[in-house]
């Protein structure tokens, strides 16, 4: 049994997760490019409280990064494409081939967005979207107006011709060529996808060994269950067995946590070597998007730093512990605080709400004034000048 200590498990975790870098580090697009397969997938979202999630994530890695550069890469390059992991994501166009066995079983679990029409009225929907996008070319949801009765406690209420467009979307049949602001436009996913991707075929088992071998490398050791919930393209049955099958290839290890019981997991045969080969973090402090991916597994993220996270945008105000977009503040290897801001664009300025330290961090001048050059980096990044702190933002001491 291999014993790693949690200072190790942090280093190694942080590092697969491209936050060990130099974030002043110049970027060009294929760096971002490059960013992106080593993470695997970016979160997108469209709330942009501060910056959209996506570009948050990439710019706490490089914060070189312009947000032109990602849409380069998707709408023009054409070597990331939008789908879904455990959420909406920007993911490579090269793992297309493992997302068809998504797509599959999305196309057995969504059956119920016809409900409302009937099976062969929804066949009919779907006809007449994918006809006017072969015909006409991308298209987005407003451009469809129908008498049709929306769906009706369906996905969202969206009205016929939407609910086509993402059930096509989700089964693989239609992309996302570009966003207009943000709205999806829509198009066949042949004329979108690069030829070697869209053609390519990979059996179930390839897929499964992919997910599992590529989920373990980007987390550095983990348990079947977490290897299953990475891309979400297995079942922890199926992730299981893939253990079982790979036991001669994986070493048992045994992981200090941040509280006082170890934990269990699997890793590779050099995993000795990986821990000894990942640098130390930077010591500047950074803003963490509350959707980036070194937090989305929040239990991990509790066991391995003693950071307890949960974002609170859909907690009603008067229950919200902290605030509606709260950003975790890293620091080295340590989370050591949160901070609640808005980018209130129409005044050219970035407000800091409120800031919280975790206990036992101390509130020193030193540690205030890398976070104000952290929030004047984040400020120009948003496009506003200013910082203004609100009145009894800042802890006392």
């Amino acid at each position: 049994m291999i014993s790693i200590a949690n200072s190790e498990a942090r280093r190694l975790f942080l590092h697969s997760h491209g936050l060990s870098a130099d974030p002043g580090a110049a970027s060009t697009a294929a760096d971002i490019d490059e960013l992106v397969e080593q993470l695997g997938f970016v979160q997108v979202d469209s709330i942009r409280t501060v910056e959209r999630a996506h570009h948050q994530i990439l710019f706490s890695r490089r914060q070189t990064y312009r947000q032109n550069q990602l849409a380069r890469l998707i709408e023009r390059e054409r070597t990331l494409f939008e789908n879904w992991t455990h959420d909406a994501s920007i993911i490579p166009s090269q793992y297309f081939p493992y997302w068809r066995h998504r797509f599959e079983r999305q196309k057995a679990n969504l059956p119920q967005v016809w409900k409302r029409w009937g099976r062969e009225g929804f066949d009919q929907i779907l006809d007449e979207v994918r006809d006017r996008i072969e015909t006409d070319g991308p298209k987005k949801a407003r451009d469809w107006k129908s008498d049709r009765p929306k769906s009706g406690g369906g996905w969202w209420e969206w009205h016929p011709a939407k609910t086509a467009l993402e059930y096509l979307w989700h089964t693989g049949e239609l992309a996302i060529c570009h966003r207009d602001g943000f709205q999806k436009v829509y198009d066949l996913a042949h004329r979108v996808i690069p030829p070697d991707h869209y053609e390519h075929r990979v059996s179930e088992t390839e897929m499964i060994d992919w997910s599992c071998s590529g989920a373990l490398s980007r987390l550095g050791f983990a348990t079947h269950g977490e290897l299953a919930a990475f891309w979400d393209l297995v079942s922890p049955a199926q992730a299981s067995r893939w253990v079982e099958a790979q036991r001669n290839d994986l070493v048992e290890v045994e992981v200090e946590t941040a509280g006082d019981k170890p934990r269990r997991a699997w890793a590779r045969p050099d995993i000795v070597e990986r821990l000894a080969e990942a640098p130390d973090p930077p010591g500047r402090l950074r803003l963490i998007s509350p959707f980036d991916p070194v937090l989305r597994d929040r239990a991990r993220l509790e066991r391995l730093f003693g950071f307890n996270y949960r974002i609170e945008i859909f907690v009603p105000e008067a229950k919200r512990k902290y605030g509606y977009y709260v950003f975790p503040i890293l620091e080295g290897d340590r989370f050591i605080g949160r901070i609640d801001l808005k980018a209130e664009r129409e005044v050219d300025r970035l407000t800091v709400r409120r800031l919280w330290l975790e206990p036992r961090v101390r509130p020193a001048k030193s540690r205030f004034a890398r976070l104000e050059s952290e929030l004047a980096r984040v400020a120009r990044f948003c496009g506003v000048s200013n910082v203004v702190l609100k009145d009894g933002a800042l802890p006392s001491g």
